[in-house]
């Protein structure tokens, strides 16, 4: 029998431990800093990032420069924190939003790129195909960072779920364009005609569509014969349904991100069960996904290399924020009547996160010259504008009017198996201004079946008798049919808008136009 020989590893028990002990106090760290997050209406993001600066070179030294890692990675990152996106995204709620926030993926990211082009070409002295490679890697929005911002401002469905989808869709052609653009930059490389390469993209992108769904569609219903009773097994098999989208899209040579959205997003919507404990279990590989990614990408930043990219990055930043992105959103939503409130909104909103900074290392790994600066450019767009455009989010919706004064909120119970008695759970914040204010409960006359079994005021929580009257600032937790969701919605927020004669207002103004007249006042 051959005798074993010791063979020295690239990695040591000592490295290790020095990995598993500084993984665990950098995740303990951003946990915490969730908290300070939240109260400061700042996106976690810069958080995570500010420790990846403090590990590197310009505080504890970490040594980390490796460009093509900080894509794969990012790469990897990207494909769970989109699973996360599609497995939570109820279709209802961005079902009226897919067609402008598909415009805006499409028609409002070659506005962004073309404006930023033409001034990274003009102010930058860049040529045209760096400039358009920028323009290309700034176009990709954050929905994360917005909805961070707006949990506790709400804003109507029409607007969340299109920030929501377009922050699903826009990853893939801009992750296409940015690769193609970044070849095309290579010494000797022959630049291919512009409809050329949009034809690329849109065959790559119906590509990535056909895919996701199929393997959605086939994956889940396959899923529901063969799993077993284990939930655990069962978010497993799930979030890795989303994974293999990813990698079917990718070795086609099509779209692996949109697949991997759309294989989520079919997914969450097909009726599965288990379907709170999938969702909590891609949601934690989501948190993980984007800690690890905002953390890498700030240990790949030197600070002593940002300075000198501040002035450039404020000036684009300014143009992407002020003429790219409002434009972008007519081009896009104006075929749709969109109020120019709502146009303003998401203008201010398109917020930018880890994608643009994953993106400015592709140029980095394909070698295209004289692209060193803009990881550096864009790592201080980032976050001078997250700063800039993130807090002031709240006001902007309030100003604007377009805060909703009561506000529904799906709740995941994992002890009780919903799915099987057919049931959802939803709480409901009363706002400042809703006219639930002072109608007692018995008053609601909700949906059969549906009823509020807890009211939580301030702080203290009580199970509601019939003639509890509602106060601004409850949260109520109602627990109603499936079948019935979409009713009680209704009926709380017309209640809300028109206090407790909603369900009579509304019936005697139409009798009275149906009899050509006025309706009647009632003593």
């Amino acid at each position: 029998m051959a005798a074993l020989t010791s063979v020295t590893s690239g990695m040591t028990l000592d490295d290790l431990t020095r990995v598993l002990l500084i993984g665990s106090l950098v995740l303990l760290v951003a946990v915490a800093a969730v908290r300070l997050s939240t109260g400061s209406g700042m996106p976690s993001l810069l958080i995570y990032l500010g420790i990846g600066l403090a590990l590197g070179n310009g505080g504890v030294g970490i040594q980390f420069s490796d460009a093509s890692t900080t894509r794969v990675l990012g790469y990897a990152a990207l494909v769970l924190i989109l699973a996360e996106g599609g497995l939570s995204t109820k279709w209802s709620n961005i079902r009226r939003s897919v067609a402008p926030a598909a415009l805006l993926s499409t028609i409002g990211v070659v506005v962004s790129v073309l404006v930023v082009a033409v001034v990274a070409h003009t102010f930058l002295d860049l040529s045209w195909t760096i400039s358009l490679l920028l323009g290309a890697i700034l176009a990709s929005t954050d929905a994360a960072a917005v909805f961070a911002v707006l949990r506790h401002v709400p804003i109507p469905r029409r607007l969340s779920g299109m920030l929501e989808a377009e922050a699903g869709f826009n990853d893939a052609p801009v992750v296409l364009l940015v690769v193609a653009l970044s070849a095309q930059g290579l010494p000797g490389a022959e630049p291919e005609p512009w409809w050329m390469l949009l034809a690329m993209v849109l065959v790559e992108l119906a590509g990535g569509a056909v895919v996701g769904v199929v393997v959605g569609y086939v994956g889940g219903a396959g899923l529901r014969r063969v799993a077993g009773g284990s939930s655990a097994l069962f978010s497993i098999g799930v979030v890795t349904l989303t994974v293999l989208a990813y990698a079917v899209g990718a070795a086609l040579h099509v779209s692996g991100f949109l697949a991997t959205y759309l294989a989520a997003l079919v997914l969450g919507n097909m009726g599965l069960p288990n379907r709170a404990s999938f969702q909590s279990f891609a949601t934690a590989l989501g948190w993980i996904a984007q800690i690890g990614l905002f953390v890498m990408l700030g240990l790949l930043a030197d600070p002593f290399r940002l300075d000198a990219q501040l002035g450039n990055a404020v000036t684009i930043g300014l143009v992407l924020l002020l003429v790219a992105r409002p434009l972008s959103v007519v081009a896009s939503t104006v075929w749709f009547r969109m109020p120019w409130r709502d146009m303003a909104f998401l203008s201010w909103a398109g917020l930018r996160g880890a994608v643009p900074v994953v993106l400015a290392t592709v140029p980095l790994v394909a070698g295209t010259p004289n692209t060193g600066w803009i990881f550096d450019l864009v790592f201080v767009l980032v976050v001078v504008f997250t700063i800039v455009q993130a807090p002031p989010l709240p006001w902007v919706a309030k100003r604007l009017g377009l805060t909703e004064q009561v506000h529904s909120v799906d709740v995941a119970l994992e002890s009780t198996p919903l799915v099987e008695i057919g049931a959802d759970v939803l709480t409901v914040n009363v706002g400042a201004e809703s006219r639930l204010h002072g109608v007692a409960v018995f008053e609601l006359r909700l949906p059969k079946g549906a009823m509020v079994t807890l009211v939580v005021r301030a702080g203290e929580s009580f199970v509601p008798e019939q003639y509890t009257t509602i106060r601004h600032g409850d949260q109520l937790l109602i627990v109603t049919p499936s079948n019935a969701r979409k009713a009680t919605e209704q009926r709380i927020l017309a209640l809300s808008h028109q206090g407790r004669l909603a369900g009579w207002a509304t019936t005697a103004t139409e009798h009275g136009r149906r009899l050509g007249g006025h309706p009647r006042r009632q003593p």
